[in-house]
C-alpha cells in the first residue's frame, strides 16, 4: 500500500503543476475556439449581432473576403521570410562575432524598439516612407513618382522592422549552442566556409529559425494595425476585415466564419511547416553524426 502511494506521488505532484496551465488552456483557449464556432454557424441579428441559427451560408460567403485572405496569404509569409533573412546575420553575428561581454548589451539593442509603442514606431515609418519622407529625398535625385505608404511594399518593411526582434533570440540561441568544433572539422576536411555554413551552421541553427517564424507568422496572420497604418486602407488582412466585420457591420456569425477559417489555414500551415523543419533537422543531424 505504501508502495503504491509513492509510486502515484509523482503523477499527483505532476498533475497539480499542470493544473493551472490545463485551466488556462480550457477556459481562455478551446471555450473561446467553441464559441466562435458556434457563432460562426448563425445568422446575423437585424438589429446586428449574433441570431442562433445552424447555417453554412457564412462559409459559402467567404470568397467575398478574398481580397484580405489574398494579401494575408501572401504578405504574411513573405514577411516572415524577410524577417528571418534580416534575423540571421544579426543572430549570427551576436553569437559568433561579438565578444561575450558585449553580447548581452547588443542583444539588448536588438529589443529595444519594443520599449517604445508599436504605434509611435509604425507613425514614425508612416512619416518616413510618405511624400515627405524617403519619396521627397529620391525626388530631389531624380526619381520623381515614387510612391511606398499606402503599399504592400510598405506593409512589409513594417513588418521586417516590427517584428525583428521576435524573431533575432530564437536563432541566436540555437547558434550560440553550436559546437564550435563541428565548424573547425568542417574547414578541416576542406569545405569551404559557404560550404560549412550550408551544411552544418544552419541546419542546426533551424530549430531556432522554425521558432522565430512561427512566431512572427501568427502574429502577421492576425495584424490589423500593421496594414491599417502603412496599407492605409488598400492593402488590408483578415485583421482588418475583422473589425468590419464585428465592430461596424456588425456581422458577428459571417465575422466568426473568417475567424475559424483563418484559425484552420494557421493551423494546417504551421503544422506542415514544423513537421518539414523537423524532418529537414533530424536528416542534417544525422548526417553530421
Amino acid at each position: 500500500m505504501g508502495m503504491s502511494l509513492n509510486a502515484a506521488r509523482p503523477k499527483l505532484v505532476t498533475a497539480l503543476l499542470l493544473l493551472p496551465a490545463g485551466v488556462f488552456f480550457v477556459f481562455l483557449l478551446l471555450v473561446p475556439l467553441a464559441v466562435v464556432l458556434i457563432f460562426s454557424f448563425g445568422l446575423r441579428a437585424p438589429a446586428g449581432g449574433y441570431m442562433p441559427a445552424f447555417t453554412i451560408e457564412n462559409y459559402a460567403n467567404l470568397p467575398a473576403r478574398g481580397k484580405a485572405f489574398y494579401n494575408t496569404l501572401t504578405l504574411a509569409p513573405l514577411g516572415t521570410l524577410l524577417t528571418a533573412l534580416f534575423a540571421f546575420p544579426m543572430a549570427y553575428f551576436l553569437a559568433v562575432r561579438t565578444s561575450p561581454k558585449w553580447r548581452v548589451t547588443m542583444l539588448i539593442l536588438v529589443m529595444a524598439p519594443f520599449w517604445t509603442s508599436q504605434l509611435l514606431r509604425y507613425y514614425a515609418w508612416m512619416m518616413i516612407l510618405g511624400n515627405k519622407g524617403i519619396p521627397s529625398w529620391l525626388a530631389w535625385m531624380g526619381l520623381t513618382d515614387v510612391r511606398l505608404i499606402n503599399t504592400p511594399w510598405a506593409v512589409l518593411i513594417g513588418a521586417v522592422y516590427g517584428f525583428l526582434p521576435l524573431m533575432v533570440p530564437p536563432i541566436y540561441v540555437s547558434l550560440e549552442k553550436l559546437d564550435k568544433r563541428l565548424l573547425e572539422a568542417s574547414a578541416d576536411l576542406g569545405a569551404t566556409p559557404s560550404g560549412t555554413f550550408w551544411q552544418v551552421t544552419l541546419p542546426l541553427a533551424l530549430p531556432g529559425v522554425a521558432t522565430g517564424s512561427m512566431l512572427v507568422f501568427i502574429l502577421l496572420m492576425g495584424d490589423y494595425i500593421l496594414p491599417q497604418f502603412l496599407g492605409g486602407g488598400k492593402v488590408f488582412f483578415i485583421g482588418n476585415a475583422l473589425v468590419d466585420l464585428f465592430l461596424q457591420s456588425r456581422n458577428w456569425p459571417y465575422g466568426a466564419a473568417v475567424s475559424v477559417a483563418l484559425v484552420v489555414i494557421m493551423f494546417v500551415t504551421i503544422f506542415f511547416y514544423m513537421r518539414f523543419v523537423l524532418s529537414k533537422t533530424d536528416t542534417r543531424r544525422a548526417a553530421l553524426v
